[in-house]
């Protein structure tokens, strides 16, 4: 006898809702599972093989006076370390910072952030902690809006205790 009931409106919603949370989370998919795999132990990229996988052949020229990189030079743990990014640049519709990504040169894998900035931030900054796996130079590259890739690093030294050795 249920068959010939119209559905009420409120068990259709129900349903499309369950549907559209399925479909949502991946939990209702038409594909075979596959099975999953992280990054092989030990594969390492070069900051050179993740800058061009990034940007291609675009150059990146000096940001000195538009990127100010805030990180201590010496990091008693290299487990956190803070990371500040400030560019000075408009941020209109038609000139603005598009990403803002920190480049660690000796970590495994170096490019450890990126942060994606729209007109409306209104200033282009960001902040983090990050892990440095050993001495090494820290970047700071910001791709304009328009294309235009620039650049700052500075050397942070990881000490155990701070002794600077």
């Amino acid at each position: 006898m249920t068959g010939d009931r119209p559905i009420s409106r409120r068990r259709m919603l129900g349903t499309l809702g369950v549907l559209g949370v399925a479909g949502a989370t991946g939990a209702l998919t038409l594909s075979v599972p596959r099975r999953a795999g992280a990054q092989p132990f030990g594969l390492q990229e070069t900051v050179q093989d993740g800058l061009k996988r990034l940007f291609g052949g675009r150059p990146i020229k000096d940001g000195a006076g538009v990127i100010k990189l805030d990180v201590p030079l010496i990091a008693e743990n290299g487990s956190v370390v803070p990371v500040s990014v400030e560019v000075s640049s408009p941020m209109t519709a038609n000139n603005f910072v598009k990403h803002i990504y920190i480049v660690a040169d000796q970590n495994r894998i170096p490019i450890i952030a990126r942060a994606t900035l729209t007109p409306e931030a209104g200033q282009a900054s960001v902040g983090a902690t990050v892990r440095l796996g050993e001495t090494g130079d820290v970047r700071a590259i910001v791709e304009q809006s328009d294309g235009g890739l620039l650049q700052v690093k500075r050397e942070v030294k990881v000490t155990v205790g701070g002794c600077g050795g």
